[in-house]
């Protein structure tokens, strides 16, 4: 076992992490199995650093006494002195020496410049390798040249007009010297999009499976849904004609509603806001107009029941529509592979970049596909399935009234369309929140989010609805209360706990956080620890899943099936909870097991 050279309580200088900037630090501690050192900076911030990020004090003083010995106010009066009319000779032979003394002064200057580029340069190799790194990196290193070097070629432009050498020498040396030149030379440096390394979902032979296991979930929870007695022991159900799934004039339809989403996304309305920086500082834009293109559609499905459209086929073609999205998500994710192919490495998703083709194919290998302004990934997330799952409400609705031959909806009916339309309502009211989730930040476009914007949430969130239609359940007025009021408690939890984090990321300085407490982390965001994250983790979890179950509760206990989407959100929570718990953890460091001490449960209180 290497001997430790650095002992506890020890004042030492420690460099940050992805910079060449060393920081007066305090070791606190030393992790044998790792050989980690624990060190504590000035502002609290506790990290783990190897010992070749270490350095002595000693050690930083001689290198500033060395520099101050040749300080350039010295060699400037040395040489202001030298040019006194009464010593010529003494003067030439002192003008020599300093000539001498600023060959050597550039020399070294220009071999730190390399120094510090060459340094860059093998913080992308590692970024390149998948090892963590900070977003800021590269402007940061930008902003320790503009620093270092400012103030030197600034003297050395007043010393070089006292020169003797000819003037087209000087030029030469000014053009290396140049800020333009070492900036230009910094920004031309790309930032490499990590390796995936841990993979998901099973890896590579999960997520080929889940491939078609989606696909085959989907059909069998609509095909259970109309049978007589959809109990799980009925398995398998009966299984229709190869034919009777696919019609081209369903397609059609299908095809006409993305287009049409499509048409009111661009259309001029609604304000532009700039999303989260990239990985390379960019902002993208993006324009916010879900709520106007619902009322849109709102207005163009009135107008077609005024003249005797019969939402009703969508009712009898279900089936058939449900495997035309699933058609349409696959050519989608083809196309958006094969366009990742050629994307710039900076362009590809940190979750999606593990270089085997099935895992990236699912995951999705870019970050943000887009044609032209058109960002497909971001499109997709809130406006067709999203909006098609309030439209498929409604059908179900109509389909009720006449399969049951009623003259209105029943009571269960009503509650389940209501709840799920002030959901869809909320998310497309607050669009603009969604471009902090991962979905946007982290995860790429691939199979996984195409199939399941377009097929999973319009055809298994309207499960309840479908189940309805041809198993009636009557529920009294007292039990609808008790639900609508589980229903608004879950709504309340998960839109005040989402609209605190958005805030608190947009502007963790706005006036009106004040009041909330935070434990300041290595990256210089900061861990909430009051309001509803500081009593559990992912509070907008724990409100998503107490309305998911206040959805299910009107369709009675006779069958599980209802309930699949309960059952389905814990378990894709869970998951969810646990890789943001490993991607906190190594983003944060100690912070985040600070935070863990501090709030205990992760979704459920007192439970998990």
């Amino acid at each position: 076992m290497p001997n430790r050279r650095f002992a506890d309580g020890e004042v030492v200088m420690g460099r940050w992490p992805g910079s060449v900037l060393y920081y007066e630090v305090q070791v606190t501690g030393y992790n044998d199995v790792t050989h980690l050192y624990t060190v504590k900076y000035k502002d609290g911030t506790e990290l783990e650093l190897k010992e070749s990020d270490i350095r002595s004090q000693s050690s930083f003083k001689h290198r500033k006494s060395q520099s101050s010995s040749s300080s350039p106010s010295r060699r400037s009066a040395s040489r202001s002195r030298s040019r006194s009319p009464g010593r010529p000779a003494k003067g030439r032979r002192r003008s020599s020496s300093q000539s001498r003394e600023r060959k050597d002064d550039k020399k070294k200057t220009v071999q730190e410049t390399n120094l510090v580029l060459l340094k860059l340069n093998e913080n992308n190799t590692r970024r390149y390798n998948g090892e963590p790194d900070s977003t800021e990196r590269n402007d940061t290193s930008c902003k320790i040249l503009e620093q270092k070097f400012k103030p030197d070629l600034e003297i050395q432009r007043v010393l070089d007009q006292y020169s003797l050498h000819p003037r087209k020498e000087e030029k030469k040396k000014e053009e290396i010297y140049s800020e333009k030149k070492i900036f230009e030379t910094v920004k031309t440096i790309q930032k490499p999009s990590p390796k995936t390394e841990e993979l998901e979902f099973g890896g590579r032979i999960g997520t080929f499976a889940m491939i078609f296991f989606l696909p085959a979930t989907v059909f069998y929870l609509l095909l259970m849904c109309r049978q007589d007695d959809p109990s799980l022991m009925n398995f398998p159900p009966p299984l229709p004609a190869l034919e009777s799934l696919w019609e081209t004039r369903v397609f059609g339809v299908f095809l006409l509603w993305f287009f049409l989403q499509a048409l009111f996304y661009l259309l001029p309305i609604g304000k532009v806001v700039e999303g989260l920086p990239l990985s390379n500082g960019r902002k993208l834009q993006y324009r916010i107009n879900g709520f106007y293109a619902f009322v849109l559609t709102a207005v163009s499905i009135g107008t077609l029941m005024y003249f005797q459209f019969e939402l009703l086929y969508l009712y009898d073609h279900f089936m058939q529509f449900a495997v035309s999205a699933a058609t349409f998500s696959m050519g989608l994710s083809i196309y958006l592979y094969l366009r990742s192919l050629k994307a710039p490495e900076e362009d590809l998703a940190p979750g999606g970049n593990s270089g085997y083709l099935v895992y990236d194919f699912f995951t999705g290998h870019e970050l943000n596909p887009r044609i032209g302004s058109f960002d497909l990934k971001y499109f997709c997330e809130l406006r067709p399935g999203l909006i098609g799952w309030v439209i498929i409400n409604l059908a179900m609705l109509l389909a009720e009234m006449k399969v049951q031959n009623q003259s209105m909806p029943s009571l269960s009916m009503i509650l389940v369309n209501s709840f799920q339309l002030l959901y869809v309502l909320d998310a497309l009211w607050n669009e603009e929140a969604v471009l902090t989730t991962m979905d946007i930040t982290h995860d790429g476009f691939g199979f996984m989010l195409a199939f399941g914007d377009l097929v999973w949430v319009p055809f298994v969130y309207s499960l309840q609805a479908f189940y309805l239609v041809h198993h009636p359940i009557a529920v009294s007025w007292p039990a609808a209360s008790a639900i609508t009021i589980l229903n608004c408690i879950g709504y309340y939890i998960f839109r005040s706990a989402n609209h605190q984090k958005n805030k608190f990321r947009r502007n963790p300085s706005d006036p009106k956080l004040a009041y909330l407490k935070v434990i300041p982390t290595a990256t210089g965001k900061g861990l909430l620890v009051t309001g509803w994250w500081g009593f559990v983790r992912h509070p907008n979890y724990l409100g998503d899943i107490i309305m998911a179950l206040a959805w299910s509760l009107p369709c009675g206990f006779n069958h599980i099936l209802p309930y699949f989407y309960v059952i389905y959100f814990i378990c894709l929570l869970i998951h969810r909870e646990a890789r943001d718990e490993l991607h906190c953890k190594k983003k944060y460091g100690l912070a985040w097991e600070r935070y863990c001490q501090r709030v205990p449960y992760r979704i459920f209180p007192y439970i998990y």
